[in-house]
């Protein structure tokens, strides 16, 4: 009896330790690389219709250092019609430095949009050539669903100049111009989301350039795929009939002839700023 005894005693004291050490094993550190992918029924960027109403294939990497700081990439294919004369891809590149203090987040960083192929020189912007870009830095904030950013152009705010009441370019420069981004998502559990958003354009010397965009919507996580519903709109002047004074969001299909002038590809006219749903399915990996 003793020595079963003394055996169990001795099977317990070098199991234990077995488990407890099994139970301490340390997680594998999330990694600081992620990538995202996703299609939507349209691109709208800033609540302007970026694809002619058609679908975007977007996609992007991210990197996150512990430290805070972050680069990132990100692409969707676009209508050479939305201001890029003979282009049909964005790319944006970006970096900056995040910080959390409790349920606070700060966000500082800068981002180029890049457009490759496109001809800036057809957009009013004087002796500026070659691709359209944007370069703006941003400030933002973050607490618990709700989020609040402000972007910064430091250049001519997607290669353009101001214009006047009838269209035509003044030459102006519209570096300067901000948009303010405040946007909420919160969860409502069981995968389920709601999004709601509200942002400004303040585009410097533009004939009515300036607008709001808003947004309601609905998401559903399926498995890590993230299905979207949502109803977008602006104020943004963009009626190709009916209106008085030029109307600089109705968009016209562009191309550029040899000479590197606006083409005469432009029987197709649309409101870039119309109330639209928008349906996506997305996912981070």
């Amino acid at each position: 009896m003793k020595k079963v005894l003394l055996a169990t005693l001795l099977a317990s004291a070098f199991s234990v330790p077995a488990l407890a050490q099994t139970a301490a094993a340390p997680e594998a550190a999330p990694s600081p690389l992620t990538g995202n992918l996703g299609l939507f029924s349209s691109y709208r960027f800033r609540g302007i219709d970026q694809t002619y109403g058609k679908p975007a294939l977007q996609g992007g990497v991210d990197y996150a250092h512990p430290s805070g700081f972050y680069v990132g990439n990100w692409n969707s294919n676009v209508s050479s019609g939305a201001g890029f004369p003979d282009g049909n891809l964005e790319m944006d590149f970006y970096g900056g430095y995040k910080a959390n203090v409790g349920d606070l987040g700060l966000d500082l960083g800068a981002i180029l949009y890049y457009y490759p192929g496109s001809e800036a020189k057809v957009l009013g912007t004087g002796a500026h050539s070659g691709a359209v870009t944007n370069k703006e830095v941003y400030i933002g904030a973050t607490w618990k669903f709700l989020s609040l950013k402000y972007n910064y152009a430091v250049d001519d705010y997607f290669s353009l100049r101001g214009w006047d009441s009838t269209g035509a370019s003044t030459g102006k420069t519209t570096r300067g111009s901000g948009y303010l981004d405040f946007t909420a998502n919160y969860d409502l559990g069981d995968g389920w989301g709601l999004v709601g958003h509200f942002g400004h354009l303040n585009l410097k010397n533009s004939y009515k350039g300036s607008y709001s965009d808003w947004k309601v919507g609905v998401t559903k996580d399926l498995s890590g795929w993230v299905v979207g519903l949502s109803y977008l709109d602006t104020n943004a002047n963009g009626k190709c009939s009916g209106a008085t004074g030029y109307q600089f969001y109705c968009f016209s299909s562009m191309n550029t002839d040899n000479a590197g002038t606006l083409g005469t590809n432009t029987a197709k006219t649309k409101d870039a700023g119309r109330g639209t749903a928008l349906l996506s399915v997305s996912r981070t990996f």
